[in-house]
């Protein structure tokens, strides 16, 4: 077979934008890190958050949250402020998460007490579940593959899936599988997992809209990983960016805050 001279001069050039391609081919943790941009707005703001537990379908309970959120340009991480708005005898309760510990303060007593992430806040919602976090920032990740899996509508979705493990004691879960629609940077599906290997929880997460500059997943659907009757739904709304104070982020200032 022969070549001539002008398919021998394309055969460097296909190969180097072909070789090219590889070494700009993304990490694992960059598909977080990109992931992380989608669900998080990059400035300080703050959204409404609606819990509701059902049980085979019917609703049980509910509490409604307002959080605030804040990203520490040394670590990386969010700051939050959690408030309690419903039920009535909840009111004013408030979690801290000031970049090192987590905290949960009483207006009742005054007392401000350290909490685990993994602590149960209903039904299958933990405390850690409801905070903005980078996961790129707590979690080391690597590739299982790419699958075409169901999102929570049941419709198709082509995803890397990947594997993140602890990075660090603040994280909240010991290891995660995580799928990640490939284009988009969507999370669709997560399993979190105990220290002790156990699959604690399944998330699906769905309503996906424009929100603060980007078309964010607004609502999460948490399924108990051994009774698949037992759901809790996550719905933000009233996205806002507002400027936080740092002293919202002390522990000392949570008896004086006023929040609105």
């Amino acid at each position: 077979m022969k070549y001539s001279q002008h398919s021998l001069a394309i055969l460097p050039l296909a190969l180097s934008l072909c070789l090219g391609g590889l070494a700009h081919a993304q990490t694992a943790q960059e598909i977080v890190a990109a992931t992380d941009k989608v669900r998080n707005p990059g400035q300080p703001f703050r959204t409404t958050l609606r819990l509701t537990e059902y049980v085979g379908g019917q609703e049980r309970d509910h509490d409604s949250l307002v959080v605030f959120s804040k990203e520490d340009p040394a670590t990386g991480q969010f700051r939050n402020l959690v408030q309690y708005v419903e039920p009535a005898r909840d009111a004013g309760k408030r979690v801290l998460l000031d970049g090192h510990s987590l905290w949960f303060y009483d207006p009742d007593s005054k007392v401000s007490v350290r909490i685990s992430a993994q602590q149960r806040l209903i039904g299958q919602a933990a405390i850690g579940d409801i905070l903005t976090v980078n996961l790129a920032a707590d979690y080391a990740a690597s590739v299982v593959g790419t699958e075409t899996i169901e999102d929570a509508t049941r419709q198709p979705r082509k995803c890397w899936h990947l594997e993140l493990k602890a990075s660090n004691d603040l994280a909240t879960y010991n290891r995660v599988e995580y799928w990640v629609e490939q284009g988009s940077f969507y999370p669709i599906k997560g399993k979190f997992y105990s220290d002790s290997g156990r699959l604690l929880k399944i998330v699906y997460f769905r309503n996906f809209a424009q929100q603060l500059g980007a078309v964010r997943a607004t609502e999460a659907i948490i399924i108990d990983a051994v009774d698949s009757s037992l759901a809790t739904t996550a719905t933000l709304g009233e996205y806002a960016y507002q400027e936080i104070p740092e002293a919202w982020f002390q522990r000392d200032y949570l008896p004086h805050l006023q929040v609105k």
